[in-house]
């Protein structure tokens, strides 16, 4: 007997093609609407013509965000987590403890992805065969309007025997024979180049060459044949890997891996989900192919998505956080002997080992010194899609500002393949530290709470000698009479002096160091030419 859904049930299927009109952040989203003495009278059913229009585009993303953790992906884990106060947890012993997170909070296998594809970056999806990255990456494509037929024909799948033709297209057969120079040579560019989603599909298995062909696109935007260029859109880039360690048929080029701008782990399937798997079998349908149209983003509301996200506010408190957390990691005293030179790029590009070196080090705390933790720091690049995905993670909440939690919820996936952990760093020797070792996400994340704590241990808020000097280069020389700047000269001399008691330099006092050295030049300079001047 075939089974007959209960009259006014909704079954799976009717599920996914719903999207409720109820807000998805009730805290947030902008100011309250206005009382109007017609909704008194208005019935429960909404009428075509009523339904609102102006619907902010952060909450069409959070509204694809719910349909796709509630309809698409199974994805329970809400491993970024809010807290609006109090919530309870409970300790299990060794296995550690769980929190009930008390705020909205999010999947990150799910959320990532759609930052993602609101900036327009690179995200690199990891994890075993079967765990939904590439249907991650598909879904992220019928969000942009993008047929099926045209995402499953744009996917490059990589494979050992791929060549550089397979990858960006081929010239004209007539065109080689006939053509008196390159640029009579007209090349048949693949299709996907033009698509705003491109999906790279187990990209460690391109071979090396063509891994460089990928890198100017990824990088530059445009593609390169036989001297002829396509300019590529602006796009949301999807890569997969079955693991993040460099593995495959090929070995990543450095180039390429440091062109991901984020990095989604796959988590594990829980089982008590197993009903929804059944549901889609015994109904015979597959979450993409019935995406709403009502979270289906053009291309103008992806631009304007991009300029709103760029004018979402970074308090000047939170980026001197943000700056005292970035100074740690790049200073090494033993690598040089002027200040500029002591970092540990200097002793990568001379091959030399960072763990023998740091063990010369006998000045400073090892396990005060945040900075030993890493073999790197923290590049330019990185900084940048830093701050580019905290906007991103504060508007998609429906605020205006970041906060302190969404610089510390997405630091990590973001600074997942950026800085490398020192295993032989007495901080993963700790008992309780070990686990860092394979958790880089949690590691990450320890990291910025204990460089928290440092920055309140010396209340750097109020106590920042440098924020005062800054303010007055900041007002600009012209003008300044030559007094002015000698005392100026003279208050970063002093400063360097008081510092130079301690006789030890950590990586956030190293950089201050340096930014005084740069005002001092510039105060100098400029005393120089008022000097020539009279």
């Amino acid at each position: 007997m075939d089974h007959v859904p209960r009259e006014g049930r909704m079954t799976s299927k009717d599920k996914l093609t719903h999207v409720s009109q109820a807000p998805t952040n009730p805290a947030k989203g902008g100011p309250p609407s206005r009382f109007d003495v017609a909704d008194l009278y208005r019935g429960p059913i909404v009428l075509e013509s009523e339904k609102p229009t102006d619907l902010p585009l952060h909450e069409k993303l959070r509204q694809a965000y719910f349909w796709i953790t509630n309809h698409a992906i199974i994805s329970p884990h809400y491993d970024i987590e809010y807290f609006d106060g109090p919530a309870p947890a409970y300790n299990f012993g060794p296995a550690g403890t769980v929190r009930l997170p008390s705020g909205q909070s999010y999947s990150s296998f799910v959320l990532l992805p759609l930052l993602n594809f609101a900036v327009r970056r690179r995200c690199l999806f990891v994890g075993g065969p079967g765990r939904g990255k590439t249907a991650s990456a598909i879904l992220m494509g019928l969000l942009a309007g993008y047929s099926m037929r045209e995402i499953r024909r744009a996917i490059q799948h990589g494979q050992p025997q791929m060549t550089i033709a397979d990858l960006l297209g081929t010239p004209l057969p007539a065109d080689l024979v006939a053509a008196r120079s390159m640029d009579q040579i007209t090349i048949a560019w693949r299709r996907w180049l033009g698509m705003r989603i491109k999906i790279i599909d187990e990209y460690n298995r391109i071979p090396t060459r063509t891994q460089s062909a990928l890198l100017t696109v990824m990088a530059d935007n445009y593609a390169e044949l036989m001297d002829q260029v396509y300019e590529c859109p602006d796009a949301a880039w999807y890569l997969t890997a079955n693991d993040d360690a460099g593995g495959g048929t090929y070995q990543v080029i450095e180039a390429l891996r440091d062109r991901i701008d984020v990095v989604v782990k796959a988590l594990a399937f829980n089982s008590r989900f197993l009903k929804d798997l059944l549901d889609r079998i015994e109904e015979g349908y597959s979450p993409e192919s019935l995406l709403p149209k009502e979270i289906v983003f053009t291309e103008a509301e992806i631009d304007r998505m991009d300029r709103e996200i760029r004018q979402v506010q970074f308090p000047v408190e939170l980026r001197r956080r943000l700056e005292f957390f970035a100074s740690h990691f790049e200073f090494f005293d033993t690598a040089g002997m002027q200040l500029d030179y002591k970092t540990k790029d200097t002793v990568k590009l001379v091959g030399g080992d960072l763990t023998l070196l740091a063990a010369l080090d006998t000045g400073r705390d090892r396990l005060k010194d945040l900075g030993s933790q890493t073999k790197n720091g923290i590049s330019v690049r990185a900084l940048l899609t830093a701050l580019t995905f905290v906007k991103a993670m504060a508007y998609f909440r429906g605020s205006a500002e970041i906060s302190l939690e969404d610089l510390r919820q997405i630091l990590p996936f973001v600074l997942h393949d950026k800085l490398t952990p020192e295993p032989e760093s007495p901080f993963f020797e700790a008992s309780n530290h070990r686990i860092y070792r394979i958790d880089r996400i949690s590691w990450i994340r320890k990291l910025f709470d204990l460089s928290c704590n440092e920055y309140d241990r010396l209340n750097r808020d109020r106590n920042d000698p440098l924020v005062a000097l800054e303010e007055e280069f900041e007002q600009g020389l012209d003008g300044l009479n030559e007094a002015t700047v000698r005392a100026r000269l003279v208050k970063i001399e002093r400063l360097f002096a008081e510092w130079a008691k301690g006789q030890k330099l950590y990586g956030h006092l190293a950089d201050d160091c340096i930014k005084l050295k740069y005002l001092h030049q510039r105060y100098t300079n400029y005393l120089r030419w008022l000097t020539w001047k009279r």
